[in-house]
């Protein structure tokens, strides 16, 4: 039996944030879900610990996110989410909003080379 991975309280507001995605979290959902990507089972608004990532294929242990204008306020935050992550084996690729919206198909190659790297 595998380790809990997050609280169920953790748990249902992944759920809740499953059901308000924004724009570029729907077009990069769209690239990653059903094993588009190289076969690898990503998940989205995933908890771990005390964080929700916006994707995740926790097999291969990659977490990607986006971040936008809310974004530029949190630096700190994001470090410490990073650094968490990181110490749990994870790595993280971290996106703007726009990159995915302008250019999709640059996220999606970096992407690969980062699951082909790994």
């Amino acid at each position: 039996m595998s380790p809990k991975i997050s609280t169920p309280r953790m748990q249902h507001r992944a759920y809740e944030l499953r059901h308000d995605q924004t724009e570029a979290e729907k077009k990069l959902w769209n690239c990653l879900r059903a094993h588009h990507l190289g076969g690898v089972h990503f998940r989205r608004q995933y908890a771990i610990g005390a964080y929700i990532v916006d994707f995740c294929a926790p097999r291969k242990k990659l977490v990607i996110e986006l971040d936008g204008n809310p974004h530029l306020s949190s630096k700190e935050n994001d470090g410490e989410r990073t650094a968490f992550l990181g110490s749990k084996g994870y790595r993280v690729l971290r996106f703007w909003n726009h990159e995915v919206m302008e250019s999709i198909e640059n996220v999606r190659e970096t992407i690969e080379l980062v699951l082909n790297a790994r």
